[in-house]
């Protein structure tokens, strides 16, 4: 249930409403807006209460149910688009916000090497992943916390914010600690336990597609990590899995839309995790800032036949190079920029 106070009430008003709600055994989240404070009531016997027993509520405009099973994610509650400020970069503005870098910190002359060339040319958050869910036990786990000591020191030399993957709950904060941006991948979206853990924080977090989750679900995902009031959340289409094998995922460009259309996230698209091949990934990540995409999340390698982790979906530098121009009139088009 949505309650959306007058323009001009008072705190002493809000209170009142969140007093009544917490004295039915409800939750509550509050949107304090420049102009007005909207009220999320949440729980799961929301459905029983009556709407007017709010709306007689001095200082309360109006009140709605929302039907759709996520609400803080939802336009209802935040009307306005969220733009989520990481260390100076704003994602989800006029800005087409890349993040580049390797898929797995391999060592430090490669993520050093692949950092300052990247953000040369445009790239504005720096990606690697530390620790990597694998398929395979066999396969590269990924360097962990050594992993974790090369993005911090990325960070401090270059001054540009990076972002690396949480897998196990028993690493949040070290993770926290060494990361501008938490990236949940698409395997742990529906990884509840790890989501409320991660709630907790205040620190933005990207939050991957599932792998064959419904846009509906991604978004209720969303919510567990806004329960317990982080608005910092990025959303990540990433492809899922369809009848189609000649690609590794299909990208659904259409989300992008309809996360536009009932979400108030930003949302950006990793083009390179969809394609499994480089030669995709640029038309992929041109459909996606045409279709008004916040951001990409591209994985680059100085050498992707060297490469531990992906090599095949990397881009090398001078293919990068080659996209970030040709990205640039697109974005430009729909009235952004990168």
């Amino acid at each position: 249930m949505i309650v959306e106070m007058s323009r001009g009430a008072t705190q002493e008003q809000v209170d009142h409403v969140v007093e009544r709600a917490h004295s039915m055994g409800f939750e509550v989240q509050l949107n304090l807006g420049t102009e007005k404070t909207v009220v999320a009531i949440l729980g799961s016997d929301t459905g029983k209460a009556d709407t007017d027993m709010f709306a007689v509520l001095p200082g309360v405009e109006s009140v709605a149910r929302i039907m759709k099973p996520y609400k803080l994610a939802s336009r209802e509650f935040h009307p306005r688009p969220s733009k989520i400020n990481v260390s100076g970069v704003e994602i989800g503005g006029q800005r087409v916000v890349v993040m580049a870098g390797p898929c797995a910190v391999e060592s430090e002359k490669q993520l050093m090497d692949t950092a300052r060339a990247v953000q040369k040319l445009g790239a504005a958050v720096i990606r690697g992943g530390a620790f990597k869910p694998r398929t395979s036990p066999f396969s590269f786990q990924g360097l962990e916390h050594e992993g974790l000591d090369l993005l911090a020191k990325v960070r401090s030399e270059l001054g540009i914010p990076v972002i690396t993957e949480v897998v196990d709950v028993h690493n949040i904060d070290i993770v926290a600690e060494h990361a501008d941006i938490i990236q949940i991948g698409a395997r742990n979206m529906q990884n509840f336990a790890l989501l409320k853990e991660l709630s907790r924080l205040k620190h933005p977090i990207l939050l991957k597609r599932g792998l064959s989750a419904t846009v509906t679900e991604w978004l209720t995902a969303a919510d567990y990590l806004m329960a317990r009031g982080n608005r910092r959340i990025i959303l990540c289409e990433r492809g899922v899995r369809t009848f189609e094998d000649s690609i590794r995922f299909s990208v659904d460009i259409s989300s992008i839309a309809v996360i536009k259309h009932f979400s108030h996230l930003p949302v950006v698209v990793d083009p390179s995790h969809a394609a499994g091949h480089y030669a995709y990934v640029p038309s992929i990540a041109k459909a996606a800032v045409a279709a008004g995409a916040d951001g990409l999340l591209i994985e680059v390698h100085p050498n992707p036949e060297e490469a531990l982790v992906d090599g095949l979906q990397s881009l090398n530098l001078p293919n990068f190079e080659k996209l970030m121009k040709e990205l640039r009139p697109i974005a430009s088009a729909v009235d952004r920029y990168i």
